[in-house]
């Protein structure tokens, strides 16, 4: 790949914050093979003379362009309070050099310890440094943290997992996640098409465009041949050796957030000092999230870096292992502005605050007492689960689940009485359960609902278990048809009160489209009420000390890049049923708008469509398409647009891929190819 680059520039910012700030922006950060990475720095005015700690964001989402409205929120506010804040776009992303290959490569940790090494040494830097980031950079914030460089002295993880295959978009308890694979892996295989500046790396631009176009694959092809939890997932998984985190964490997230779950895991097992929050929010920092209350989150990573960088005493040590919002209750509606609730802490996770009560599963009752009763008999429908939100929501409106009466009659549902008192939950449920299912391979998806006496039904927490991985994800083994198991579902983390005078609903069923991937043939599964039938919620003893929890200051005012909308955003999401051909779809479309940033003069837009369809009793109808166009370019000088088409269908044997991807230059078509591929299922 050629690559020529021009100076970097500099300037001046005054701010109203303690210290005035430098940004340097397009600096090349070398690495050890000979390869360049893109960054843009902002830091105190001084800190040449006077070094100063520094926060790292790494991600692949195009600095330049695509975060930098984002960017200019947080990493000028660290740098006027006494950081240099360093945002780098990795190997093959933005104008950084090469292409992506897959997510959280191997060489993208490497070129992390070579920017933790090359900070180091910089004349304005402590050589004390800490990561922050949201998603991707979340991820790739713990995965560094495990390598262990010298430099790295604390982290802040938003919205991450430290398991790629239980608890990120691919798989879910074994199960294809049929939401969100195809759709992520085609956002990434758009995002990745994107060209370098012209304005940044000169002519070289063209050549490296043509050369990414071609060698960056879809990600889906490689993430569907690893239908288990093998090698594959368990590299950068760091839940594999918790023991290879020394540092402390700060691990945060909402309960609209795909990654909840991980918060709780990563307090049970990494070091003492480390710390989590988790609030209403959905997949979005805790200072811009939605729904409310958002808090001060910017205030909080500086306690947390003057703690860490700086060796200052900033109280966080004396506070709580974990902040938490447990939630009121709310009637369904597929987005809030707000949830109402209250901060709670606990001390430690698992809290000696909560105690799991159990309730048995018998005669379409939830009970505190365990009955007698015969089997119940679940049966297949295959549209169940159209209402049910989407994975990991980003705060946009109709994210949410809508009415889960719309669902209940598709699935078995149970009732309990109504509650005498209020309880309040905090963890995760389990289900548990003696079953059989009919078929070899079966999946079981169980809801938990909260039934407001006037007919509502909110859902407040779900999971799902392929039930051939109901020993191991990584070593599945067949069902024996009619054969009796116990088997454990562990729902979705939650922070919610259950009003008294409210039911509480536990739905369960052998389908659950669009989030798994249906099995191959119809299954009815059968249910044997008993002692080892129930559901067990983790109830939350209120404390004195909730009185004084979550005093978070206001998010404070900060100064966001300009930019002029060009085209605003716009979505819809709609479920549409062809009762004459039974077919059922799914049509979420998200128009990103298009902006202008008048800084640099980029101007860059995206939409984005996405449909599922399934037939009413046939699991092999199931199909996925998804869709994108992005533009980049700058006035009349330069336009790029990139159109993308991922689809996804199987039969009794074999998934099949789609990709094709075709690039302009200006009106000029200057690249088109289409990858097809089919994979053998793996007890999916």
């Amino acid at each position: 790949m050629v690559f020529n680059v021009k100076d970097s520039p500099k300037r001046m910012v005054k701010t109203d914050y303690p210290r005035d700030i430098e940004k340097r922006e397009n600096v090349w950060i070398p690495m050890s093979d000979g390869a360049k990475l893109s960054a843009t720095i902002w830091l105190p005015e001084d800190a040449d003379e006077y070094p100063v700690p520094v926060v790292l964001e790494y991600i692949p989402y195009r600095k330049n362009d695509f975060t930098a409205i984002r960017d200019s929120i947080r990493h000028p506010y660290f740098a006027g309070h006494g950081y240099a804040s360093i945002r780098v776009d990795i190997r093959g992303s933005g104008d950084s050099d090469g292409y992506l290959k897959d997510e959280y490569a191997k060489q993208e940790q490497d070129d992390a310890l070579d920017v933790l090494s090359w900070i180091e040494k910089q004349p304005w830097s402590t050589g004390a440094v800490g990561m922050i980031g949201k998603s991707w950079g979340g991820f790739n914030s713990l995965q560094v943290a495990a390598r262990k460089h010298p430099a790295l002295k604390a982290i802040i993880t938003l919205c991450s997992t430290d398991d790629r295959y239980a608890d990120d978009v691919h798989y879910r308890g074994g199960n294809v996640l049929a939401s969100d694979m195809l759709w992520w892996a085609s956002t990434m295989f758009a995002y990745n098409a994107r060209p370098q500046d012209p304005d940044v790396v000169g002519v070289s631009w063209k050549e490296n465009w043509l050369e990414r176009l071609e060698r960056t694959p879809p990600f889906v092809e490689e993430w569907l041949r690893h239908q288990r939890r093998d090698e594959y997932w368990k590299h950068g998984s760091v839940c594999e050796d918790y023991s290879d985190i020394e540092i402390p964490v700060f691990a945060v997230s909402g309960w609209q957030d795909g990654y909840t779950d991980s918060v709780f895991r990563l307090l049970e097992h990494l070091p003492k000092e480390s710390k989590g929050l988790v609030g209403p929010w959905a997949h979005e920092y805790p200072e811009v999230a939605a729904p409310e209350p958002a808090i001060g989150f910017l205030q909080e990573c500086l306690r947390w870096w003057d703690q860490w960088l700086k060796g200052e005493d900033t109280g966080m040590m004396d506070e709580p292992k974990l902040i938490s919002w447990i939630q009121n209750s709310e009637l369904p509606a597929v987005s809030y502005d707000e949830r109402p609730g209250k901060w709670v802490e606990d001390p430690a996770w698992p809290s000696p605050n909560v105690k799991h009560k159990p309730l048995w599963l018998s005669n379409a009752k939830l009970t505190d007492q365990v009955t007698d009763a015969p089997s119940i008999l679940v049966p297949s429908v295959q549209e169940h689960g159209f209402y049910s939100g989407v994975f990991c929501p980003f705060g946009q409106p109709g994210d949410l689940p809508a009415d889960q009466r719309l669902e209940n009659g598709k699935a078995v549902v149970f009732t309990s009485e109504p509650l005498e008192e209020s309880l309040e939950l905090l963890g995760h449920p389990i289900f548990r359960a003696d079953l059989s299912a009919d078929q070899e391979d079966a999946l079981i998806a169980v809801r938990l609902m909260d039934k407001a006496p006037s007919g509502e039904s909110t859902l407040i927490s779900w999971g799902m278990l392929n039930l051939t991985h109901r020993n191991s994800h990584e070593h599945p083994e067949k069902l024996v048809p009619g054969k009796k198991y116990a088997v454990n579902v562990q729902l979705d983390s939650l922070g919610q009160q259950i009003p008294k005078g409210h039911r509480l609903e536990v739905a369960v069923s052998p389908t659950y489209w669009p989030s798994a991937w249906p099995s191959p043939k119809p299954v009815s599964l059968t249910l044997f009420p008993g002692e080892k039938t129930r559901i067990e919620l983790p109830v939350r003893k209120p404390q004195p000390e909730d009185e004084n929890c979550g005093r978070f200051e206001a998010p404070e005012t900060a100064p966001v890049m300009d930019r002029e909308v060009i085209r605003k955003e716009k979505r819809t999401r709609e479920v549409i049923h062809d009762p004459i051909s039974g077919v059922w779809t799914l049509a979420d479309f998200s128009d990103e708008g298009e902006r202008r940033l008048p800084d640099n003069g980029l101007q860059y837009g995206s939409w984005n469509k996405n449909t599922w369809t399934i037939k009413e009793n046939d699991p092999l109808s199931a199909r996925n398409r998804c869709e994108w166009e992005l533009t980049v370019g700058r006035g009349e000088s330069w336009k790029t647009k990139l159109e993308t088409v991922s689809e996804m269908w199987c039969d009794e044997k074999n998934f099949y891929l789609l990709n094709t991807l075709t690039a302009y230059e200006g009106d000029e078509q200057v690249f088109t190819k289409t990858w097809e591929t089919s994979i053998e299922r793996d007890h999916v």
